[in-house]
């Protein structure tokens, strides 16, 4: 057993280098695309190293208004997305937690049933009931307009239902004990159970920035002014141009502008996120 462990740790190796070189060789063949000119892309062999037009095609998509794109820079696009995914993620997180702290900490009438009731929306996603979601958006004069990209999307049955599981871990003993020390409600929430469920924010402040990040259905339904699209809708546009021949290596390099958010986000908080999730399933 000893003398083949040598040979199963270069295998194991082996196996996750091939695992991250197959993960990567998209990402890579799209960076390279995008530092090279239109012509490059449309003739046998494909390149496989940077060109020459990177800075050049990465300003013109940054500060310039595209055609294939309405017209929009991919600098606003990004912004917009980004808006959307900070509001979508701020706002789940913290009506998740207010609503799993007064189901578990409070006893009012029918306190289950409207966990029940919250926890049944999951088989409700957005595209099941987008209708009268975009009826109720009209009527409240909320298309082309961020909070009309956001607040339909801030519910969230699931980041209700983690926070509700985690609370309920939390020992009875430290209630009583912040009771006798005199802390309210309010007090109890932001000093006691806002520093304990950190981690757990902090992991689900990643999926769900991904998730806004992400949004192309609604944004597309809600949206019919340029200076509102996001950094998806940018990249549908390119790709679906009609008639004319796609523009790969803007579209390449709109892709990767897309992936650095976030990549920034996963990386600022790896370790948090990491142990948010082995408290949860613990």
């Amino acid at each position: 057993m000893v003398e083949n462990r040598p040979v199963s740790t270069f295998l194991t190796h082996a196996v996750l280098i091939a695992g991250v070189v197959f993960l990567c060789f998209p990402v890579w063949m799209a960076l390279v695309a995008s530092t090279h000119g239109p012509g490059a892309l449309s003739r046998p062999p494909i390149p496989l190293w940077f060109g020459d037009q990177g800075w050049q095609n990465y300003r013109d998509l940054l500060t310039a208004g595209l055609p294939e794109a309405g017209g929009v820079p991919v600098g606003l696009m990004m912004l917009n997305s980004l808006i959307m995914a900070l509001g979508i993620t701020i706002g789940k997180i913290a009506i998740s937690l207010i609503a799993a702290y007064a189901i578990v900490y409070f006893r009012f009438p029918f306190r289950m049933g409207f966990f029940w009731m919250i926890f049944i929306t999951l088989m409700l996603p957005v595209e099941v009931r987008i209708l009268p979601t975009f009826d109720v958006i009209t009527r409240l004069d909320m298309l082309n307009s961020y909070h009309g990209l956001i607040i339909p999307l801030i519910a969230s049955a699931t980041a209700t239902f983690l926070f509700r599981q985690f609370f309920m871990t939390i020992p009875d003993e430290l209630v009583e004990a912040a009771r006798i020390d005199g802390a309210g409600p309010v007090r109890f929430f932001r000093d006691i159970l806002l520093p304990l469920s950190r981690t757990n924010i902090a992991a689900l402040f990643i999926i769900l920035f991904i998730y806004g990040w992400n949004q192309y259905l609604w944004p597309l339904i809600v949206t019919t002014e340029e200076r509102l699209y996001t950094v998806v809708m940018g990249i549908q546009r390119m790709a679906n141009s009609g008639e004319q021949l796609p523009v790969w290596h803007y579209i390449m390099g709109t892709a990767i502008l897309a992936l650095i958010p976030p990549v920034v986000v996963v990386l600022a908080m790896q370790k948090l996120f990491v142990k948010g999730l082995v408290e949860s399933e613990k």
